[in-house]
Parts: structure tokens; C-alpha cells; sequence
């Protein structure tokens, strides 16, 4: 049987709380394999599609599909661990509960914590919980890894080994991650994914290196008739004489403006900025076809 080709699928998803509509209209496929960044303000429902996408939550409108029979790892902001266990209780545990076992990936997270298995988790900083909590998601060798801000409690020469070490066993087994995070920076190293999410939509998603190319920054004079025509506008800054515009690429730019590649940073902040600029998905996030439900 052949390796299925979307990990994850989502159409028109929404979930409505009391307060109101944390997603709506939700669209994009993951490909299987890649390793996904998601991003966003606060409040854009990045926490609610990955509790939506590890099945802890139902869905309020549209769908969400994955592959049948696919293994998911999910490792929530809260880190949520029995604190009277012993960290290598904690560990028996996840043996017993995943036939597929990897005890070797599990320690490997743990080998530079600082802290005994004999440790209970209750005693740990945030930092150690997070450790013992990603190595419990790779202990059991999912085949889509949903990471919800994994790194934010850790200091960064632990941020920087962990991210290595989970990017290495995600190419080395082929293992699916969406990951949540405020540090583009971090993700821009690591991920060749994009969803961003705003105001509860999606309004980019894809290949990173696909959605950069679609776009240019361009500097010029702060004309009134703004960047040359031809360009569609994302969003527009003047300081002084300058104007600063993070365009979809429309042609070639005449002097005196320059143009030049955005980083995943700029094309972040001019989207989040200009939340009325046109979605972008790229072929290989838009949902073409149905794949298989699964549990």
C-alpha cells in the first residue's frame, strides 16, 4: 500500500466557543512528510486546530480528515503530566499505552535535561516537563507530530538542541509536524511549511520557499500613487520620503524602485498587518481530494 500524500486535510473547518468563532472557514491540506509552521496572533485558533486535529476537540462546522490508521503525538501548551509520577513512570506508561515503542528516542530527548528518571514530575521546572513531554510524543513514533509552542519554557541552548534534535528524527522516519510557535526566527530554520492563521482563517498557506517566491518587497519614493502598477498590494509603510511595500509579484519594477526577496519574518508581519490582502495557498495546501478518515 502506498504512503498517503496529505496528513492532514481541512475543509471549511470552525469551532464556535461561548465568546465566539475561534475558527471559521478553515482551509488547507498539510502534505504528508512536511514539517509545518503555524502561526499567528493570539487568538487566531492555532491551539483550537491542533486540539482539533489530535481529536480532543469536535468540530463545530466543516471537516477534518487524516489518513486511516495514522499514529498522532500531541504535546499541548500546558504540558499536561501526572506530577506524582516518576519521569520513568511516566515513561512505563507511554510503553504500555503505544505498541510501537521507541524507548531509544525517548531518552535520547531526555539525555541533557539535567534531571534523574528517579525525578517526579511535579519537582521539574517547565523546561524538564517540556522535555519529558516531547519525549513521550516521539517515543511513540506518530506519523503526524502536533506541537503546540514546544519550546517556549526552554532556555535557548536547549531550544536550539531539541529543534535539532526533532527536526533529524522527523526527516529520519519521515514524520509529519504542525507546529505552533511566536519565534519566526526559530521557525524559519527549521520548517519548509507554512499555515498562517488570522482572525480564525487561513491566509497563507504552502511551501515556504513557493510563498516567498510569490512575493516581493519593493522601496521607492513615497509617491501618492503608491508601488508601480501591475503589483497587488499586500500592505504599505512610509517613513519620510521612503515607501516600504510587501507586493504579490506582478512584473518588472521600473527606477527608481528596488526590489528585492522578503524574508519568512517580513512576509509574516506584512500578511498580519493587512488582514484584507487575499489568501494565498499553494497548489500543494489547496484540498483537492478526500483522503481516508482516520482515528
Amino acid at each position: 500500500m502506498s504512503e498517503p500524500r496529505t496528513a492532514l486535510a481541512v475543509t471549511r473547518l470552525g469551532k464556535r466557543y461561548r465568546r465566539g468563532w475561534a475558527l471559521r472557514d478553515c482551509t488547507f491540506a498539510l502534505p504528508a512528510g512536511r514539517i509545518c509552521a503555524l502561526v499567528g496572533p493570539n487568538g487566531a485558533g492555532k491551539s483550537t486546530l491542533l486540539a482539533l486535529a489530535a481529536g480532543l476537540l469536535t468540530p463545530g462546522a466543516g471537516t477534518l480528515v487524516r489518513p486511516a490508521g495514522q499514529s498522532v503525538a500531541y504535546v499541548a501548551q500546558e504540558r499536561p503530566l501526572y506530577p506524582g509520577f516518576t519521569v520513568a513512570e511516566a515513561l512505563r506508561l507511554g510503553q504500555e499505552l503505544n505498541p510501537g515503542w521507541d524507548r531509544a528516542a525517548a531518552e535520547q530527548v531526555l539525555a541533557r535535561g539535567g534531571f534523574p528518571e528517579s525525578a517526579r514530575i511535579g519537582s521539574l521546572s517547565g523546561g524538564q516537563r517540556t522535555r519529558v513531554a516531547l519525549a513521550l510524543a516521539l517515543g511513540k513514533r506518530p506519523g503526524l507530530l502536533l506541537l503546540d509552542e514546544p519550546m517556549a519554557e526552554l532556555d535557548p541552548l536547549a531550544r536550539h538542541e531539541l529543534m535539532g534534535l526533532l527536526m533529524a528524527e522527523a526527516a529520519e522516519h519521515g514524520t509529519t509536524v504542525l507546529m505552533s510557535s511566536h519565534v519566526i526566527a526559530e521557525l524559519a530554520e527549521a520548517c519548509d511549511f507554512l499555515v498562517l492563521l488570522a482572525g480564525g482563517r487561513v491566509r497563507l498557506a504552502g511551501d515556504i520557499e513557493e510563498l516567498l517566491a510569490a512575493h516581493r518587497v519593493l522601496v521607492g519614493p513615497a509617491d501618492p500613487a503608491g508601488p508601480p502598477a501591475g503589483h497587488l498590494v499586500v500592505e504599505q509603510r512610509a517613513a519620510g520620503r521612503q515607501l516600504t511595500a510587501l507586493v504579490r509579484t506582478g512584473g518588472a519594477v521600473p527606477p527608481p524602485w528596488e526590489a528585492s526577496a522578503p524574508s519568512l519574518e517580513e512576509l509574516v508581519l506584512g500578511h498580519l498587518r493587512a488582514p484584507d490582502a487575499p489568501a494565498l495557498l499553494t497548489a500543494d495546501a489547496r484540498v483537492e481530494e478526500l483522503v481516508e478518515v482516520g482515528g
